[in-house]
């Protein structure tokens, strides 16, 4: 009976600290998303606009993350199939933008780029180290540790991609950068998805 006991604690005791991680994660990304959807419309910059929106869809996937990690695992695999596809759809408005960008060149304004893309990888380098201790305790929280570092990714990917279009006075590294982040949207969309669909499919 002591026994059980002490699993049932320490299990209510995990999601406790499960559920303060992702408070404060969700926190951090939702400020983040306002504050850099901004910058990426003040420089023009569809590199940046895809790293807002990666913030936004954390924000949304933590939120569903909170409400998941009471329950079972079935539910569990429901809300990382709902991740996979709101990163599906971040990556594909983002592939919109570059298309739209490409018909009306514009070359956007590097320092903003560069300033804000080391303001996120600071942001999303607190959040990887809060989810650190979590990403492997359950398919909740390895999508989201997943999601997480693909921010680190992206953050320098911007941070370069200032870099370029100062050297070369041109918007191509921009949209150079903001296709490849699409692509590794779509990796980890693939990723999340297959292992929810996985995990819904196996046998009680």
């Amino acid at each position: 009976m002591q026994d059980c006991c002490d699993a049932g604690s320490s299990a209510e005791t995990l999601k406790e600290r499960q559920r303060g991680t992702l408070l404060a994660v969700l926190a951090i990304n939702a400020v983040m998303f306002v504050v850099i959807v901004v910058a990426a419309y003040a420089a023009q910059s569809k590199a940046l606009l895809a790293d807002s929106l990666d913030n936004l869809g954390d924000a949304l996937t933590y939120g569903l993350s909170l409400i998941a990690v009471r329950r079972g695992a079935t539910a569990k695999a429901k809300v990382a199939l709902v991740k996979g596809l709101l990163i599906l759809l971040a990556a594909l408005f983002v592939a919109g933008q570059i298309v739209y960008r490409l018909t009306n060149p514009q070359v956007p304004e590097y320092e903003i780029m560069g300033a804000f893309s080391l303001l996120a990888l600071v942001a999303n380098a607190a959040c990887l180290w809060l989810l650190w201790r979590h990403r492997d305790e359950d398919i909740n929280m390895s999508s989201v540790w997943e999601c997480s570092r693909n921010d680190i990714a992206a953050n320098v990917s911007v941070f370069l991609a200032a870099g370029a279009v100062w050297l070369f006075d041109a918007g191509w590294p921009d949209l150079a950068v903001a296709a490849g982040l699409v692509l590794l949207l779509l990796r980890s969309a693939v990723r999340v998805i297959s292992a929810a669909v996985r995990e819904l499919r196996a046998p009680a």
